[in-house]
Parts: structure tokens; sequence; C-alpha cells
């Protein structure tokens, strides 16, 4: 493709050189840098790309973009724009064919939620028949293949490159978890949104890399609904007048109070062995009676954001109906099937705050016992290990202390700390069992009739990382194994 066309989109200088050179590929990591690329130079909070503009050069760049000036002797083509990172976005939808023209779009912000609310969409567009592919915290996923991203919102290069193969793999949607970093960042630059999501605002990624406080921080999310033509907003959040104060889009809300566009009410929770969920009805724009399969009532929320944006694509109510009711988060309360009158769960949850969310919502449906087990990470701060015991202690009827990514401490040592520290300043009981597979045997062999058991820690992850090896191991594969074994 002719550089001129990939810059069509954006302003710019031309320095030096010629626009009409072939590229054939956009790249902002110049170790990647071969023959005939543009080289864009990326300012990050640790890194600037543009001390690494003479070995893009000596790489074989045919072109280099730059915002700062850069003494550049070679015979190169030079371009210079306000701002690279935008740049890069508008060049990388350029280079592959503007793939949102050929998807319906929908991004979700928010301090809490957008996991799950991306994957309760999915379910329902599944149930409805419509093919999407996700973009978000567990990666770029498209079909059953998931690829592994460095951050929640991938460099907009990922983004544009993602939604081509969702194209080319028969997607007709595509959504993504937008994150306020990546708004700041310009990740999802030059894409027009469908739809924009916006569940909640609470306090979190304020430091010297991310925002500099609260206010830039919901500033960034409000963002999403200056590039987005219809947003979906959560009334009941205390920032909802601030959040839509500048938004350019239309504007439909969700929520409890009686003024939300979709109400949601008489919400109840639902236990049955292998089956924790959520029951609640609708009204407003549709009347409906909805489960989740997912448990506590902050899912209620987050079925409403995406029974919303389902309704205004107009999917059925079947389809959102089914999806809800059948959606899995992986690794997040994920419910695994087992034999027996029990509920095992697959969670995330490898710090004291998630650990007491996933308890205390837990505690709710009256299990006869809640048992948790998990571990804690070496080479990490041991005030997180008390914590953690202290927590377990403290909510759960048992707790059952294992491995989990020990890295260069011994195991037993961590396990150790977590009880000294934390766990014998509770009452609460424990057993120690120090290979994860082990631990999970032990707990579905001990299991009773109305537990509910939590492995916590590894969620979506499928590995352990001992030693500086990491070790394959899926908790599915490991629960299936041993199903089979107690079959025989």
């Amino acid at each position: 493709m002719q550089l001129s066309k990939i810059l069509q989109n954006i302003e710019y200088t031309l320095i030096k050189g010629n626009t009409e050179t072939e590229i054939s590929d956009v790249i902002y990591d110049s170790r990647k840098v071969t023959d005939g690329t543009v080289f864009v130079a990326l300012k990050g909070y640790n890194v600037d790309g543009h001390k690494f503009v003479p070995q893009a050069v000596k790489s074989g760049a045919s072109a280099v973009v730059i915002s700062d000036n850069v003494d550049i002797p070679e015979d190169i083509t030079v371009i210079k724009v306000d701002d690279t990172r935008k740049a890069l976005a508008y060049m990388s939808a350029m280079l592959f064919g503007e793939p949102e023209k050929e998807l319906t779009t929908i991004a979700l912000t928010g301090t809490k939620g957008k996991t799950t609310t991306v994957a309760m969409l999915k379910s329902i567009l599944d149930a409805e028949g419509i093919k999407s592919g996700t973009i978000g915290t567990l990666g770029i996923i498209i079909g059953n293949k998931i690829y592994k991203t460095n951050n929640t919102t991938p460099e907009s290069y990922e983004i544009q490159h993602a939604m081509r193969m969702m194209v080319d793999a028969g997607c007709k949607v595509m959504i993504i978890e937008a994150s306020s970093l990546g708004l700041k960042w310009h990740r999802t630059d030059a894409i027009y949104f469908d739809y924009g999501i916006f569940t909640n605002f609470s306090h979190d990624h304020i430091g010297d890399s991310e925002h500099k406080d609260l206010e830039e921080y919901l500033q960034c999310k409000a963002l999403l609904f200056k590039q987005c033509k219809k947003g979906i907003f959560n009334i009941d959040d205390k920032v909802f007048d601030r959040i839509t104060e500048n938004a350019t889009c239309d504007i439909t809300t969700y929520g409890f109070s009686e003024k939300a566009d979709i109400v949601g009410y008489d919400d109840n929770l639902i236990s049955k062995p292998g089956y924790i969920g959520v029951n609640f009805k609708t009204k407003g724009l549709k009347t409906l009676d909805v489960n989740v399969a997912i448990p506590g009532r902050f899912s209620v929320y987050n079925a409403l954001a995406a029974m919303t944006t389902a309704i205004e694509m107009g999917i059925s109510d079947e389809a959102i109906l089914k999806g809800l009711d059948t959606v899995k988060v992986k690794g997040r309360v994920e419910a695994v099937k087992v034999p027996g009158n029990y509920t095992l769960l697959i969670d995330y949850a490898h710090n004291a705050l998630s650990m007491e969310n996933i308890l205390e919502t837990l505690r709710e449906y009256n299990p006869h016992r809640l048992i948790v087990l998990f571990g804690a990470g070496g080479n990490r701060p041991k005030v997180r290990r008390y914590e953690m015991g202290e927590t377990a202690g403290r909510l759960a009827d048992l707790s059952v202390l294992t491995e989990d990514n020990s890295r260069d401490e011994d195991v037993m040592d961590i396990i150790n700390d977590i009880i000294e520290g934390g766990l014998k300043k509770t009452n609460g009981k424990y057993v120690v069992v120090p290979k994860r597979q082990d631990a999970i045997r032990y707990c579905m062999e001990n299991a009773e009739d109305g537990d509910i058991i939590v492995l916590a820690g590894k969620g979506h992850e499928d590995y352990l990382e001992i030693k500086g090896v990491k070790y394959h191991l899926d908790e599915r594969e490991v629960i299936a194994d041993i199903i089979a074994d107690m079959n025989k």
C-alpha cells in the first residue's frame, strides 16, 4: 500500500522524502522493523520511541512518523504529526481496510463489570445466531481462538488487526473493553462506535503511570461518549450527570431508578446445585422476567447494561433471556458442572479485596459450607498473603491452602505466611494440601450437599509459575480428570 493512502485520514507535514513510497506494514516497536515498513515513534510513560528512530532506519524502515524533531541524515521519508498515537490509530485503520465499516462496534467503559458485561452481550448474540469477536481482559477472542494481549485495551494496531480477523472469520459484531488508559492513549481512535456502554465509576488507576487524579480518570472514560452514536448509561451511578454532560451521542439509560429507560426491579438470588445466579424483572422499554447465571446483586446491573444494548440492536427477547440464563465468564465465578449436590466455581480472586467481594457475595446464598481453595503469589509483598488469609478465615467455613505461582519462593513458606500472618488472627478452619491438583481433588472428594466451593486465584489462567518455569494447569481439565477417576 502507498504511504499516501495510509496517511489519508490524518493531518501531517512531509519533512522530506516521498509519500508515494510503498509500505508493507506499520510498526511501532523498533525491534520489529523490517525492509519497507513505516515506523511510528510513540511516546510512552517510561519510553520515548523517538530514541529508536535511528535503529528503525538501520533496520530498513522506508519512512518514519514523528512528533518531535529528530535528526535523520539518511535518505528516508519523514512525516511529522501532532500526536503519533493518534496517527497510529488512523494509519492502522487504513492498513487493514477500515474493518469498522464491516462490523457493528460496541465499546464498554467503567471501573467494574466490563469483562462480565462483554460475556453477557456475546452470550446474547450467540443465542441470536450472530457471530461476534471480543477484545478485553481475557485477550482477543474470535470463535474458539484466544490471542493474548498485554493490556485490557491493546494498542490501536492490534485492535484494527483483530477487527480485520473478525471480519475474515465471519463476525458481524465487535465488542471491546475500552479502558480509561486505552481512551487516554488514543488506542480506540479511528473507530466511531455504534454503541458505547457506561457501567459504573469508582476509585481506581490513580498513579504516576496511569491517571494523575480521579478527575482525569473520569474525563478519560467520558471520551468514549464523544465517539459513539448511541450511549447506554447506568443512571444510578453517582457520576451519571458528569459522564453525560459533554456526550455527543444519543442516550439510553438503565438502572433501578424509575427515571431509567429500562428499569430493573424485584431482584432475587437463585441457588441450586451447579447454578447460582440472580432473577429480576424489567419494565419501561421492555417487560421481561430474567434469570442470570452469575451470582450477586451487582450482576443485575451488568445484565441490564447488556440487555439494554441488545434491545437497542433489535435482538429478540428469546435470545436475551437465553443468553443471560446460560452466560459464563471464563474464570469469573465460573460454574463447572460436577456430579453431586454442591456448586464448584473457578474465580480469579487473587487479593484480599477480590476475595472479600466474592466470599461476601456467595455468603448471601446461605450455603451449607463456603469453602475457598487458594494460595498466594511468590516474590510479592507478604502483606498480600496475610490479608488474604485473614479474609478467608473470617468469611469462609474452610480454607484449603495450596500453591499459586510460587515463583522463586517455597510453597510451604508462602502457606505458613498465610497461616501465621492471617488465618491465625481468625477462628477460621483450614487444611493444607500443597499441590494444587491434589487440593482440588480434596475439595471434590469431601464436598457435602449444599456446599459452595471456590477455586480462587487462577481464573482464566492456564499455568502455574514455579522457579521461572510456567507449567500447564487448566483447572477445568483437572476437574474433568478427577470426575473421570471418581466415575471409575
